[in-house]
């Protein structure tokens, strides 16, 4: 495991920023990610780790970082992620080392991960911004859910009972962001990114 002492080197050196990007499903999370890379190409996207297998095209240390379970739980135990979490079996996480490393070098790093991610992501790097993206309204994020049609009803059910927790979740966040408009969302982002950058 890290020394504190280790670990405050980074916090003290790291010229770029963190992003955080998560919020409630059927806010359009991974759409709004997609565009911002696409117009803000200096901005990494943070390659996660995981256990599960790789699917066709796939590229180790692109796609994602491929390892076993036991070195999964290696990394656990060494405190080598910053956020973690089980799902169908596998795991997932984001290396410190890598998100570490790239903002040293002025790198604004971005992660889009789920809310429980954020948090732990902001206990142990209070420097990130964090970035919540949502509908106009409940109901809209709910319209959304249901025009997926891509779960049974018992899944559905579960994600919208999950949306009004998440909702409430907003003002842990250094910033909440609308996605009326896919445009209009990363317009918004992209002008708060620009003003970190000012400060």
């Amino acid at each position: 495991m890290k020394s504190k002492k280790s670990e405050s080197k980074y916090k003290t050196l790291n010229k770029g920023n963190l992003l955080i990007m998560s919020g409630p499903s059927g806010a359009g999370k991974g759409t709004v990610v997609s565009e911002l890379l696409k117009l803000m190409p200096e901005v990494m996207l943070s390659v996660s780790v995981t256990t599960r297998k790789p699917r066709f095209g796939e590229i180790d240390g692109v796609s994602y970082f491929f390892v076993s379970e036991e070195k999964f739980l290696q990394m656990i135990e060494n405190d080598e992620l910053l956020e973690y979490d089980r799902h169908f079996g596998n795991y997932y996480g984001t290396p410190k080392e890598y998100v570490y490393e790239n903002l040293m070098q002025g790198k604004d790093v971005l992660l889009e991960i789920d809310i429980a991610g954020a948090k732990q992501v902001k206990d142990k790097y209070p420097e990130a911004k964090l970035f919540f993206i949502t509908a106009p309204s409940i109901d809209e994020l709910k319209r959304r859910l249901v025009c997926r049609n891509s779960e049974s009803e018992n899944q559905l059910s579960e994600r919208l009972l999950r949306v009004e927790e998440e909702m409430k979740r907003r003002e842990e966040y250094d910033y909440a962001v609308t996605n009326d408009t896919v445009d209009n969302a990363v317009n918004k982002i992209i002008q708060i990114i620009k003003e970190m950058k000012n400060k």
